[in-house]
């Protein structure tokens, strides 16, 4: 976890975005609706997941970054991630969570719907960068389901690590197809 500033989330999140859409872009239609056995999703699925769980963190950090404005907290861009986040975080890797029912995929989607939902969130992430880069907090947060109460900077880096997490599961996926 080398992010030091907003800028080098913005970056490893871009690359994992990249390696996310390359995995994708590369399956098969069989691929990405089979619905392997002991999965509880098919590949399209995790796909709207992404997609999904992206959308609200947009809207999460948007709140948080115009409260915290409003409060006139200010930031050089440094990235303000907690140790217990961290640690959280990196210890994550093999835990298991079970998704809140509110970002179950609805099968409806398809991965070209879904990848353009994941464009969208990334142009209004984009155009939050400035308020990311100037507007410090460490007060003002947001409960995650299995994390705690986090900052608009700890759930940008989020975004990435969440992609990562579905990338691995599914190459493990893919494996055994």
């Amino acid at each position: 976890m080398n992010q030091q500033n907003i800028s080098d989330i913005y970056e490893a999140n871009d690359k994992t975005r990249a390696k996310f859409k390359e995995l994708i872009g590369s399956l098969s239609d069989e691929q990405l609706n089979s619905l392997p056995e002991g999965e509880k999703w098919t590949i399209a699925q995790f796909v709207e997941h992404v997609a999904t769980v992206e959308y609200g963190i947009v809207r999460i950090c948007t709140k948080l970054l115009n409260k915290a404005k409003e409060l006139g907290e200010t930031s050089d861009g440094s990235a303000k991630i907690s140790a217990g986040f961290l640690q959280n975080f990196t210890g994550g890797g093999s835990r298991k969570f079970e998704a809140p029912e509110s970002v179950h995929p609805t099968g409806t989607r398809t991965v070209a719907e879904s990848f353009a939902k994941m464009d969208e969130n990334r142009q209004k992430l984009e155009e939050l960068r400035p308020l990311f880069e100037s507007v410090g907090e460490t007060e003002v947060k947001f409960p995650h389901p299995a994390f705690g109460e986090m900052t608009s900077h700890e759930w940008l880096l989020l975004i990435g690590g969440h992609e990562g997490k579905h990338i691995a599961q599914i190459k493990k996926i893919l494996a055994r197809m």
